[in-house]
């Protein structure tokens, strides 16, 4: 076992699988992470995007180019040409962070008021969905780096830490459980959920956990004064907790949060 899995596994010990009976409870199915409403108020932390300048070439069209010059080759599975009836979209799936120096953090409201596009349509949750105008046929330009799926950014799970240790009244020794989703581990034993046990002092280490390459899809207070949600399938993480907590992710100079009263 690496130093690291021994820290995770010192800091964070794994608990009984029961310990998710709650949420299975209040929110069904949490295969792809709980879902939890309103407790008794609730937001959604955006995931980051990233501008470096206009590009009129997609991701897309980049990668075709690169496969007639052959300096990429097509993605064959099953004897399928996935190059040939897929879109190259530039989304990702999993962890992320700041792409680097000449990129800049694009805000979506920013995106928005350029685009005309909602932040989040009406009706739907923050996913591949969101900003089609921003897309052509469905790719991102080159010269954006659009939100990943199902996992929160490392400076904003850093940053939504940091607001959650000082909203709770334990402070650094708060009590929290950690929960991730059995696609995130390859898991085909469904019925036995990865629950951990540890400090939020101790929460930024559950980024890099070794065997995810994923934000944790749930994280909860063991009082469940608040919990956060960050689904497999989406681009933002519902957090949910007292007024208190809310108005300070909404009023954040870092975290871009949003409500969605049809998603609250």
């Amino acid at each position: 076992m690496s130093e690291e899995s021994n820290l995770m596994s010192s800091l964070w010990p794994l608990v009984p699988s029961g310990a998710t009976d709650w949420l299975l409870e209040l929110c069904g199915d949490g295969i792809t992470g709980f879902m939890p409403p309103a407790m008794p108020d609730a937001v959604w932390v955006l995931n980051a995007m990233y501008e470096q300048g206009p590009a009129d070439v997609s991701y897309h069209e980049y990668h075709q180019a690169r496969l007639v010059d052959g300096s990429v080759q097509p993605h064959v599975v099953g004897g399928i040409d996935l190059d040939a009836v897929g879109i190259a979209t530039g989304g990702g799936l999993g962890r992320a962070q700041h792409p680097g120096s000449g990129w800049r953090r694009l805000r979506w409201a920013e995106l928005a008021r350029r685009n005309g596009d909602p932040v989040v349509p009406d009706g739907l949750m923050p996913s591949y969905r969101c900003f089609p105008t921003a897309k052509k046929e469905g790719s991102w330009p080159l010269g954006m780096v659009p939100p990943t799926e199902g996992s929160l950014d490392r400076e904003t799970w850093n940053r939504l830490i940091a607001i959650l240790t000082q909203c709770s009244p334990a402070g650094l020794d708060t009590c929290c459980l950690a929960y991730y989703n059995p696609l995130m581990l390859g898991a085909i034993d469904f019925d036995n959920p990865h629950v951990c046990t540890g400090r939020i002092g101790d929460a930024e280490i559950l980024y890099d956990q070794s065997e995810a390459d994923f934000s944790p899809s749930n994280l909860w207070a063991d009082d469940r004064s608040w919990a956060l949600c960050t689904d497999y399938d989406l681009w933002a993480t519902k957090v949910v907790g007292p007024p208190a907590l809310i108005n300070a992710l909404l009023n954040d100079s870092e975290i871009e949060a949003v409500r969605l009263p049809w998603a609250h």
